[in-house]
């Protein structure tokens, strides 16, 4: 690959900003990135930056599962038992508190199954 903007030259590497082949005279280094000098710096700046902020809120993925199946949990618990408990009083109203119950436990599950899933 040669320079985009010397065709002649050999390409030392590309542009994260634009994926153009730069020499060596064409390269800036912006946070151990390559950026075309005087063109792309500060877009190839925000790029990193983007880059560590996404890292940093992926690290609270884990935590927000965990926290919403414990709610899942507590909640489809509590609707599942009381659901169980009048069905023999108020009959198809306790058939569907009891399948809210049990949807909800089935959301805590999943939710607990995908925070295993991150690694952290």
């Amino acid at each position: 690959m040669n320079c985009y903007y010397h065709p002649a030259t050999p390409a030392v590497g590309t542009c994260k900003h634009c994926q153009r082949g730069l020499c060596a005279d064409c390269a800036a280094l912006v946070d151990d990135s390559l950026a075309c000098k005087d063109r792309h710096e500060e877009q190839v700046r925000l790029i990193n930056q983007m880059f560590e902020q996404n890292i940093a809120n992926s690290k609270r993925v884990k935590g927000n599962y965990l926290r919403s199946a414990l709610f899942y949990f507590l909640s489809g618990s509590a609707f599942a038992a009381f659901g169980a408990w009048q069905i023999k009083w108020a009959g198809a109203q306790g058939i569907f508190l009891l399948l809210i119950g049990l949807f909800l436990l089935y959301a805590a599950l999943t939710n607990f199954i995908e925070s295993r899933k991150i690694k952290n």
